[in-house]
């Protein structure tokens, strides 16, 4: 394997745009790679749910130097409601946390997605060349390096590649394999969407529930603002159907989520309408390795913990800054970076999914248990995510 003995004179091509993407970006160019990265969307991608910053990744963000920003870009939501989704009647509200952000008083921060990256992405600025609406097609490395063919762009050599492209990663298929080798399903289906704000809520999460199954979550950041919307439904078995075909998601979704009350029927029309779509099963990502020659994989692509415990976007904060990191410290050895990358953070991320796995039945509260007069619950009497933050001692690099 070649030495890469010029960090200024390195170029390295990120595959995805998104918070793992960026993420590493940012890193990257902080030690002085050249770094460009390949989004197939035109732009930075707007929508998304709202994701957690918790645990070693705050430590990561306050090393970045945003920590501070994204607790004034979050959600700060005020409570929950969670209501009949029959009848529409509120069952109860919380004050003092949320089932997707945790307790008010905790240190972690839940920020929408797009948020996010747009922190990160300002963050960043120029210190990034980007190709939007292009995707890779091949990648032929060598022992010198990587030529790298776009659906658009021309072809460009590169001495290294990240996949940051997600659990349906472009960049794995090409040079690890099928989809089916690595991804582990958990039985859930869900779509998150954008949607007016219907229910006028304001900094709220509103959960509609039936037979004590959550099947849709509504969050509002601001009462003049868009909701952040969930629908879901379980599945024993993984279903067939076109990734790329946004229509037929919809319709999938719309026909397996229960038609029971005019709000589902009203979450599910304006469904239909939104822009901003994303459905997918709820997965783990299984691998034995996360690099392969010139090539390495980090956050979704390499190691999904799952969407229900809120853990991958810290889990893939942390990953983006120890694989920056290890490349900066081992400029010299490109092998020995991927080895200390995995030695790093293998623990931390099969701790992580080994948590999600046992804990993998859709979060719900003990409702029939709960007395009829007590509209307002305490957080004690809620699941709290926060509490399962894996801790991990970053190393200090450059």
């Amino acid at each position: 394997m070649e030495l890469l003995k010029n960090k200024k004179n390195k170029s390295i091509l990120i595959s995805g745009g998104s918070i793992s993407g960026l993420s590493t970006a940012y890193w990257l160019a902080k030690y002085g790679f050249n770094v460009t990265i390949v989004e197939r969307a035109t732009h930075i991608r707007p929508g998304g749910q709202a994701v957690d910053v918790r645990g070693t990744a705050l430590e990561v963000a306050e090393r970045m130097g945003i920590l501070n920003i994204i607790r004034n870009n979050s959600t700060k939501l005020t409570g929950m409601s969670i209501v009949d989704a029959i009848t529409g009647d509120e069952i109860f509200r919380n004050t003092e946390q949320t089932l997707t952000g945790g307790r008010h008083d905790s240190p972690d921060v839940e920020i929408l997605r797009d948020d996010l990256c747009r922190v990160l992405f300002e963050t960043i600025g120029n210190q990034v060349k980007y190709i939007f609406d292009d995707t890779i097609l091949t990648i032929d490395q060598d022992n010198e390096g990587v030529n790298v063919t776009f659906a658009h762009a021309a072809t460009q050599r590169f001495d290294l590649i990240i996949g940051a492209d997600g659990i349906r990663s472009n960049v794995r298929r090409l040079i690890f394999g099928s989809d089916d080798k690595f991804i582990r399903y958990l039985g859930h289906y869900v779509a998150i969407f954008t949607m007016p704000n219907y229910f006028e809520l304001d900094h709220r999460e509103m959960i509609f529930q039936h037979e004590g199954t959550p099947l849709s979550v509504c969050i509002v950041k601001d009462k003049n603002a868009e909701a952040r919307t969930y629908l879901g439904f379980n599945s024993d078995e993984p279903l067939h159907y076109d990734y790329r075909d946004i229509k037929l998601q919809k319709q999938l979704i719309a026909d397996k989520v229960p038609n029971v009350g005019e709000k589902i029927r009203k979450i599910k029309e304006l469904m239909q309408a939104s822009t901003n779509f994303y459905f997918d099963s709820v997965n783990q990502t299984i691998m034995d390795a996360w690099s392969k020659g010139r090539v390495s994989l980090v956050g979704d692509a390499g190691y999904s913990v799952s969407l229900t415990l809120g853990q991958n976007t810290s889990v893939a904060m942390v990953g983006a800054y120890i694989l920056a990191g290890e490349l900066a410290a081992n400029i010299d050895d490109l092998q020995t970076a991927f080895i200390n990358y995995e030695n790093e953070l293998r623990e931390y991320v099969v701790s992580n999914q080994k948590l999600a796995f046992d804990t993998r039945t859709e979060p719900t509260t003990s409702l029939e248990q709960t007395p009829e007069d007590k509209t307002t619950i305490n957080a004690t009497d809620m699941p709290d995510f926060g509490q399962s933050v894996i801790p991990l001692i970053l190393k200090k690099y450059q």
